[in-house]
């Protein structure tokens, strides 16, 4: 479980992600497709091609989590 710190936004990736990716995938994804920094305490939400399931990548206080 997380605590998102003050005032934090929700950026949602408009193309499917193959959901095998990880932190490192996920963070290229951040800076190439949704032009961001990953490292900025907002949310990145991806989702799978049928909608299915998503992935929420944020940078915490001392590390990513996903």
């Amino acid at each position: 479980m997380f605590f998102p710190e003050g005032r934090v936004r929700v950026h949602l990736c408009g193309q499917p992600v193959d959901m095998r990716k990880s932190y490192d995938g996920l963070t290229a994804l951040t800076r190439s497709v949704l032009q961001q920094n990953p490292l900025s305490g907002h949310l990145f939400v991806f989702i799978n091609r049928r909608a299915t399931q998503m992935k929420i990548l944020y940078w915490g206080v001392s590390r990513m989590q996903a």
